[in-house]
């Protein structure tokens, strides 16, 4: 039986107080412990604050974090990651039945009207993890402070760790292409600021990176419980992205080290294999993507029951084997054109339905994505888990950063050790430089990440152009730049009225 994913009542600190009222920047809270009390408390009991840190960790898959009650794309990372894969063509939106992520993301309404809500969750989810962050950084003393408990520590290197994570993201969906010197995002680095005027990529981006770094030595001696926590080398992760969403060979080749270093010294093997990345149709069901438990899974999170996850999740939305839209008939599949460029001998190739027949489930990821009973519209309360990072993404990453910074020989020998389980040959990666070989990297991130939530991070930093293939239900065929405004949100009008430097 799985473990109940359980977190203290403390948690209630956090989670209120990142939500009283509609302004997600509140400062003073108005339910549970003070600041100064969880402050007090915290130099003695580590388990005051290790609640709330666990409250955050929730917020990343509870319903409603986007500041909605209704919408059932709102629940937490997984849902912003169909966002990010929908904008970036790989995924398709095939059929619409019931209009979720039609209009607004995969007609790219919510992208250019501030108005949305499509716009404005994203922005609220992100900025609210960031709050409840500053919360607890705060409680351990404050953003310059080592704590000297080990516990307090590794909290205060999770706080730091998912403040970066959530400026990582908005970086991502609020700001077209990487400027340093373009004002993006306020930012808020203590629960008790005012408003905040835009500061340049530049500053967001140092923020990031001091924080990870400084996570990463926090967390050095972290032994985490579960894999909902940010340990050092999710750490590494998350920096290792920050890097690679800089230009500059320099910054290519620190996201090169990082990926190098988690891939070595994680511990997260063995990779996937082809039975665990598809089903393949033999008695024995394995794979499915629903088990935190996977060796090389580095972040993710065990749903049980308890949770009471149902249609509002990201199972709800793409898996035909739990009661759903994708059963119901809102089919989210693979692009089309990305389908015809995997090869026939390619294990992941059967991880989608190859016929138009059975009730149109064409391209749908139902072997790459299931539920352990293989009964269609079988699952209605979700125990199976969410992945938010995986170590086949630190080999992708490598390739890619190794390939920019001009260490090709890396670079096929990282592209090789993950291709080596999916191809009955990779021979033909011996013989690719250049940008022949970035283009093969990228091409083999979009196959091997597909519905992950990857595909939108990978098509900006290689500053891709996405032509959406013939099953998508709008702008088929057209070409659009990485940086093209109809990719990107914008600061939503919420922020824009409540915060008077921003206009």
């Amino acid at each position: 039986m799985k473990k109940l994913f359980k977190y203290s009542l403390a948690a209630g600190l956090i989670l209120s107080l990142s939500s009283c009222g509609d302004d997600f920047l509140e400062v003073q809270p108005t339910q549970f412990l003070t600041q100064e009390q969880v402050q007090e408390a915290s130099a003695n009991n580590p388990d005051v604050v290790a609640g709330s840190v666990a409250g955050i960790y929730t917020l990343m898959f509870e319903t409603g974090t986007g500041g909605t009650n209704l919408d059932h794309d709102d629940f937490g990372q997984k849902g912003y990651d169909i966002y990010m894969d929908m904008l970036s063509g790989d995924l398709a939106l095939s059929q619409s039945a019931y209009g979720w992520y039609r209009a607004d993301i995969a007609e790219f309404q919510a992208t250019q009207d501030y108005t949305r809500q499509s716009n404005y969750k994203p922005w609220r989810y992100y900025y609210r993890i960031i709050r409840s962050a500053n919360l607890v950084i705060d409680a351990l003393g404050g953003n310059d402070i080592v704590p000297v408990l080990d516990e307090n520590k590794h909290l205060m290197g999770q706080a730091k760790a998912l403040r970066a994570y959530a400026y990582f993201y908005l970086t991502q969906l609020f700001v077209e292409s990487y400027n340093p010197t373009q004002e993006i995002l306020p930012v808020y680095t203590d629960p008790n600021q005012p408003n905040q005027p835009k500061s340049t990529t530049q500053v967001v981006f140092d923020l990031m990176i001091k924080d990870l770094t400084d996570a990463i030595s926090l967390m050095d001696n972290f032994t985490r419980t579960q894999k909902s926590q940010i340990n050092k080398y999710v750490a590494k992760g998350l920096l290792a992205y920050v890097y690679g969403a800089m230009d500059g060979n320099e910054n290519a080749v620190k996201a090169k080290d990082l990926a190098f270093d988690i891939i070595n010294n994680g511990g997260f093997t063995p990779l996937m294999s082809a039975d665990a990345i598809a089903y393949n149709g033999a008695g024995d069901v394995v794979g499915g993507f629903n088990d935190v438990r996977t060796p090389s899974w580095m972040w993710g999170v065990d749903l049980t029951l308890d949770n009471g996850l149902d249609l509002v999740s990201w199972w709800g939305q793409m898996d035909a084997y739990t009661y759903s839209y994708q059963w119901a008939g809102d089919r989210k599949s693979i692009d089309k054109g990305l389908y015809d460029l995997i090869p026939v001998n390619d294990a992941r190739k059967v991880q989608f339905w190859p016929t138009v027949a059975a009730n149109n489930y064409y391209l749908t990821p139902r072997n790459k994505f299931y539920h352990a009973g293989r009964t269609i519209a079988g699952q209605r309360t979700i125990e199976t888990d969410y992945v938010y990072m995986r170590v086949e993404e630190m080999y992708l990453l490598h390739a890619e950063t190794a390939a920019r910074s001009g260490d090709e020989g890396a670079a096929r020998t990282s592209l090789k050790a993950l291709l080596a389980l999916r191809l009955p040959s990779t021979t033909y990666v011996d013989g690719l430089s250049g940008q022949t070989l970035k283009n093969e990297i990228y091409l083999q991130t979009r196959i091997e990440l597909w519905g992950e939530g990857k595909s939108y991070l990978a098509m900006k930093r290689n500053k891709a152009t996405i032509t959406r293939g013939s099953n998508h239900l709008s702008n088929v065929g057209i070409p659009i730049p990485y940086n093209d405004n109809r990719l990107t949100f914008e600061i939503p009008q919420s922020e824009i009225q409540n915060n008077p430097f921003i206009d």
